[in-house]
């Protein structure tokens, strides 16, 4: 049983670009269950929030009774798209994809449910039906059904044509595997829609021709607008790089800042793009914010909601409760696992109980102060908390406690945090 209305409301986000016949996308999807696809290149180990658009479209799909497939680019990963690009990518060999392919699997499984049922997200490697391909093969196959002149007009060649750096035959070439991706899920899986960002248009209708050529079905295509930012940056990037999935690369807490500190703007388009409350629960978060946009509240949803599909709820909520403590809140009721992200967020030093009683020497240890008697100026003037209160000139590290026996969390001024962890 599927759930009516899902291109209406895919709309009504903002996230319909492209598509081919709108009726008749909406009579097939109300019919029965589709197999959606979207593809996701494996050029690092991780993929990063400008991914998560599709990811999450896939999972609107499966909540709504489609059955999704995510397809990991083995093999077109070794060619490169050149949508949207102004210069060839590095080529990776199969072994750095294939530890890609498995990382990227186990994120996947963060947003998709893979468990056996009628509408099971399967994740499909196009290595799998490519790599054993002869040229020859693909040539006759493939390559005659396609004519230049239709290769040629699209936007993603035109435009790297007339580029500086030109476009290689293997980066031309991409347009006909991922149309060959499409005719083979469609084949081999009944897969009769593919999704994508705008700049693919080209090549999910290029697929959708093929299949017609070549199966004699009809296919249906989507795409969603390129994510961009209000300030001409490209959407999630940060001054410190990419905003990754992977907690190894972008920690859950560095993760959830990230939505935190989009702008108001950004924040109330993105919400009922990424988000999956229903849009009556979207346009009263929209009204919320509107109300106090001082209290981020469309900034704060986006964050809660993303950080736990992403990371867990368990992870969410000690991202949260470190940003309460490295924003301002008291630290001496926070859990064990908040200090720990804390601990991994500002630096840290490990010292004895005999090094607590220098205050001074230990402000300057450090870099809390630059001196031992800018270290003096700074308590003298009350600009230091310990574990959230105020050190008087006179007091010891250690007479303001220990967090859990074995912390303490220093704060000079508004921003600069130190936490000092007992050692054995």
């Amino acid at each position: 049983m599927t759930t009516p209305g899902l291109l209406a409301d895919l709309s009504a986000r903002g996230l319909i670009h492209d598509s081919t016949d709108a009726a008749a996308l909406e009579a097939r999807l109300n019919e029965k269950a589709i197999g959606i696809y979207v593809g996701f290149d494996p050029t690092a180990d991780s993929l990063h929030v400008g991914h998560l658009l599709g990811q999450l479209t896939l999972r609107r799909f499966q909540l709504a009774g489609h059955r999704p497939f995510p397809l990991a680019g083995g093999a077109t990963g070794m060619v490169g798209d050149p949508s949207g690009k102004s210069e060839e990518r590095n080529l990776l060999d199969a072994e750095t994809l294939q530890h890609n392919v498995d990382c990227i699997k186990g994120q996947l499984a963060n947003l998709l449910d893979f468990s056996p049922g009628a509408n099971a997200a399967t994740l499909v490697n196009n290595a799998d039906w490519t790599a054993n391909v002869s040229a020859l093969d693909f040539l006759r196959d493939v390559g005659k059904h396609i004519t230049v002149n239709q290769m040629m007009a699209k936007d993603s060649v035109k435009s790297r044509l007339n580029s500086e750096n030109g476009l290689s035959y293997t980066e031309f070439s991409y347009m006909l595997l991922q149309a060959n991706d499409f005719r083979h899920l469609c084949a081999a899986h009944d897969v009769e829609l593919q999704m994508g960002g705008s700049d693919q248009w080209g090549n999910i209708v290029t697929g959708i021709d093929l299949i017609r050529k070549t199966l004699q079905r009809n296919a249906f295509g989507a795409t969603w607008p390129l994510v961009t930012r209000s300030d001409g940056q490209k959407f999630g990037k940060t001054a410190s790089g990419a905003v990754w999935l992977d907690a190894q690369r972008t920690s859950p807490y560095q993760f959830r800042q990230f939505w935190i500190q989009l702008a108001d703007a950004d924040a109330l388009k993105y919400l009922p793009q990424f988000s999956l409350a229903s849009m009556d629960q979207v346009n009263a978060i929209a009204a919320e914010h509107a109300a106090a946009p001082e209290k981020r509240a469309a900034q704060r949803h986006l964050a809660t909601e993303l950080t736990t599909m992403v990371h867990g709820a368990e992870a969410a909520r000690h991202a949260e409760a470190a940003a309460d403590i490295l924003f301002g809140g008291n630290p001496s009721g926070a859990s064990v696992e908040a200090l720990e992200t804390v601990a991994a967020e500002v630096p840290r030093t490990v010292v004895s109980r005999t090094d607590l009683d220098d205050v001074f020497g230990l402000l300057s240890r450090t870099g809390l102060a630059t001196s031992n008697s800018d270290a003096r100026r700074t308590v003298q003037q009350k600009a230091l908390r310990v574990n959230g209160v105020q050190l008087e000139d006179g007091e010891t590290l250690a007479s303001k406690g220990f967090l859990h026996d074995r912390w303490i969390l220093l704060k000079k001024g508004k921003t600069s945090y130190h936490l000092l962890e007992l050692g054995a």
